[in-house]
């Protein structure tokens, strides 16, 4: 049976902790920052766990 290759782009944009959860970046703090709000653009910083509906096809693309 051949390996599976992982998404490449998938790679650069998730990370796996180590107790095995996914994180991704935090959308909209790329362009039109003047118009944001500095509350707005805080809130966008960092990062977040990635939606339970969505884990399955993040690990798939990862080859987890």
């Amino acid at each position: 049976m051949p390996k599976n290759k992982s998404h490449s782009g998938a790679g650069k944009r998730f990370r796996v902790t180590g107790s095995g959860k996914i994180l991704r970046e935090k959308a909209g703090k790329r362009h039109n920052l003047e118009k944001k709000s500095s509350k707005v653009t805080r809130r966008m910083s960092g990062t977040t766990e990635v939606a339970k509906a969505d884990v399955p096809r993040a690990k798939k693309m990862l080859g987890l």
